[in-house]
């Protein structure tokens, strides 16, 4: 973590200085902002998160409820949003609370005595095999907390207005006498304290539905969720229990004659998650089932844990549900026929996509769509961007809905088999391990487009997949030594991170090797054409909107930072400082076995790795391939 670059700091360093808008941030909702997101879940706190670091964007969050969310129902964290918790800086803390998936066991019939149940296998948590980070459990109303306090200690200095809801909106056409600076007409009402039942109406130029399933924002704007319901339901239970059953505290699929169980150990040490199996459902039950007791469902749990037993002590939450699979025809506002109009409207999460809890996407996924949307519309409002850019949105999560809708509905259809329907007791165990990278939130690429390059040089970097998720690995600072995950150096600020990876004559000698590649790069970079020039605003730091890094091939013994080039030790903040934290050393050290270049198939001939505000690779690109880079960043940014 850095700081001090602003002057010497006492208090806590994760509350950034507030800037902009979050300087005088007024109590009451404003008639006017710039975006109004609507529901306070994943989605939208995150993006709350995200559009606090564009201090100069006036961003308000709305929530029906009176305060924060008290018992969340998603709890899975997939490796690829704990790589995002790190990005806003709170992964080693709620790593600290949840609980860490490091098996998973499958229970079928005993082929000695069908009624009861025995362990068929155990495997390893795909999330070891995958990242540097597990897979947890853990409370969705912490993960809100833990965006909540990022919002609030950004330099915009975001919270939510509770006790207000959605209640319809007008998009009015660009260019009218209605339209304005703020096209979008929006509908509210007071849901708690003096004020509830008064409605208001307030405008916005952009406005993000995190509004969950039942989305009043869909509604408006006319989309339409696809798709349907299974005609089978599950009773999930949050408990506190006594029990034999030997592997309580390890994940589990279970199978057997009276139904099927996942079990999913959670925080605390304690309290564990079941979904139980409940049976299809008659097509003329017009969702009596969802009416069933709790007690009913512990009847079942024990029918189907047979000969185990349990002793249900306390029910802290527990429903019933139908599994559905759907996904909205268009994340955004835009008409079929005007595809090249700027979408005003946007949807995230469980606005756009529905689908069981068993497989632990939900929450993951809404994430990875307000990451998506934040950097762009903050990119866009603060005018860093055309706003071409918005319509990348629904381009790039579309497809990711439907990914995630065919994975749940295979492995739905898996965890509700009847015993004679198996043919093959170890299919779900090799489902589960042979399709880890999409659970884990990896399978992710985002094909080419104006933020994405075309591959063309993918061999000179083959560890890092263009348009999938920047996968770290271990370099050392060349400053002090110290090791360091590479993309654990970056922040979710809004950024674009441009990684220089150094051609071997680079380092040598002296340190800095003029005739090196990597020289001719940097003085480019540092250039009147280069991007930093002509898309940083005027008078604003050097690295504002580049996060410009370099790692060098050699031991950072072997490295004068102070001979780098001066691209890479820029001088910012209100007291010129250098950045010592930009230069990096690959080679191996006691401390640092690992070789990036090696370990990520990086050319010896050297590379430039472009990486996205919210972690994807961007592009790949020769270091002598500076007109291509500069046109890269031309098709996708505006100039100052």
């Amino acid at each position: 973590m850095q700081f001090h670059h602003h002057g010497y700091v006492s208090g806590d360093p994760r509350v950034q200085p507030a800037a902009g808008v979050g300087v005088d941030r007024p109590e009451e909702l404003p008639d006017e902002m710039d975006v109004l997101i609507v529901g306070s879940g994943p989605a939208g706190m995150l993006l709350s998160a995200q559009l606090s670091q564009y201090p100069d964007v006036v961003t308000r969050i709305i929530e029906r409820r009176d305060g924060r969310l008290v018992l969340g129902q998603a709890d899975g964290i997939q490796p690829r949003s704990v790589e995002t918790f790190q990005l806003f800086g709170f992964a080693e803390r709620i790593i600290a609370e949840a609980y860490n998936i490091g098996y998973m066991n499958f229970w079928g019939p005993d082929p000695a005595e069908p009624q009861n149940i025995v362990r068929t296998s155990r495997t390893e948590d795909y999330g070891y095999k995958i990242s540097e980070f597990p897979h947890l459990i853990v409370n969705q109303a912490r993960v809100l907390d833990y965006f909540a306090e990022a919002a609030a200690h950004g330099p915009g200095r975001i919270t939510p207005d509770y006790g207000i809801e959605f209640v319809g909106l007008t998009v009015h056409e660009a260019g009218s006498a209605e339209a304005g600076d703020h096209p979008v007409e929006v509908r509210v009402r007071y849901t708690a304290g003096e004020r509830a039942g008064e409605e208001r109406t307030v405008r916005a130029k952009y406005v993000a539905g995190c509004d969950g399933a039942r989305s009043g924002v869909r509604e408006a704007i006319g989309r339409k969720h696809l798709g349907g319901i299974s005609a089978h339901a599950w009773g999930v239970m949050d408990v506190v229990v006594n029990t034999d059953f030997p592997d309580w505290r390890t994940k589990c699929a279970i199978n057997s004659e009276a139904g099927n169980i996942l079990h999913i150990p959670r925080e605390g040490g304690y309290l564990s998650r079941m979904y139980i199996d409940l049976g299809e459902v008659a097509q003329d039950d017009n969702h009596e089932v969802r009416k069933t007791p709790i007690e009913a469902i512990i009847a079942k749990a024990n029918d189907i844990l047979h000969p185990y037993t349990l002793d249900v002590r306390e029910v802290a939450w527990f429903s019933v549900y139908e599994v559905g699979h759907r996904v909205t025809d268009h994340f955004d506002d835009r008409a079929a026929d005007d595809e090249d109009a700027a979408p005003r409207v946007f949807l995230t999460g469980d606005a756009c996509h529905t689908h069981s809890a068993k497989a632990g996407q939900g929450m993951n996924v809404s994430m990875q769509d307000g990451f998506n949307l934040g950097w762009k519309l903050g990119s866009v409002v603060s005018g860093l961007a055309p706003e071409s850019l918005l319509s990348t949105y629904s381009a790039e999560r579309q497809p990711v809905a439907q990914q995630l809708i065919d994975f749940d509905r295979e492995w739905s259809s898996l965890m509700a088999r009847k015993p004679e329907e198996i043919s093959d007791p170890q299919e779900l165990a090799t489902f589960y391990l042979g399709t880890a990278e999409f659970p884990s939130g990896f399978m992710t690429q985002y094909g080419p487009s104006m933020i994405v390059g075309s591959g063309e040089h993918q061999a000179l970097a083959t560890g890092f997949p263009m348009g999938k998720r920047f996968k770290s690995s271990q370099v050392s600072f060349v400053c002090d030594g110290n090791v360091v995950h590479l993309g654990h150096h970056a922040k979710a600020d809004g950024r674009w991170r441009v990684y220089a990876f150094a051609d071997a004559a680079a380092g040598t000698a002296t340190g800095t090797a003029d005739a090196s590649a990597l020289a001719s790069w940097a003085a480019w970079m540092s250039s009147a054409e280069a991007p930093l020039a002509r898309f940083t605003p005027e008078g604003a730091d050097a690295d504002a909107v580049f996060d410009v890094k370099v790692v060098y091939q050699q031991s950072h013994d072997e490295i004068d930072v102070t001979l780098a080039p001066e691209v890479f030790r820029p001088k910012t903040g209100p007291l010129g400082l250098m950045d010592w934290e930009k230069v990096f050393a690959a080679g191996p050290s006691v401390w640092c076995p690992t070789d990036i270049f090696e370990e990520r198939g990086i050319s010896r001939d050297g590379a430039v790795v472009v990486v996205r505000p919210d972690g994807y690779v961007a592009n790949i690109l020769p270091l002598t391939a500076t007109a291509e880079l500069g046109e890269f960043f031309a098709g996708q940014m505006l100039a100052r």
